[in-house]
């Protein structure tokens, strides 16, 4: 088990070095081969205990643009009891495009019991899917990020 976790986190970061060592799109730079083995690689990855293979599996997966994590990732949106790694599940799918994902973040919005989740995936959806799809109102204190409105 150990030894899954280390092969599956070196090949994280492998990807995360070779992706920022490129700065382009990764899923376009790695070869059909790589890009499966990687892609393999990180859907193990979301499953894991450890919550910090987790969550860099699923941002990984959002910069490949795996169509196969998308039920992987909706999944971890839904039902993750760590905000954190929802909100990464909810980048990763605005990443992605796809339109199963990309609905399920717009009803994270509206459902997600956590008010950063659901601030989080109002602004992903802005940025990444459809601008001006939320309004956000301006916070007097800088310190505090804008808020999106329900």
């Amino acid at each position: 088990m150990k030894a899954t976790m280390s092969i599956l986190a070196a090949a994280a970061l492998i990807i995360a070095a070779t992706t920022a060592a490129a700065a382009s799109d990764p899923s376009t730079t790695l070869t059909a081969e790589q890009y499966a083995r990687a892609e393999q690689n990180l859907l193990i990855g979301i499953e894991s205990d450890n919550q910090g293979l987790k969550e860099s599996s699923a941002y990984m997966l959002g910069e490949l643009k795996s169509s196969r994590a998308v039920i992987p990732l909706m999944k971890m949106l839904r039902t993750d009891d760590q905000e954190s790694a929802r909100i990464v599940a909810a980048l990763s799918l605005c990443r992605i495009g796809d339109a199963r994902g990309v609905y399920a973040v717009k009803r994270a919005t509206q459902f997600d019991g956590s008010e950063r989740v659901a601030q989080r995936c109002a602004w992903f959806y802005n940025e990444y899917v459809q601008a001006g799809a939320f309004e956000f109102a301006a916070v007097e204190t800088p310190d505090i990020p804008n808020m999106a409105t329900r």
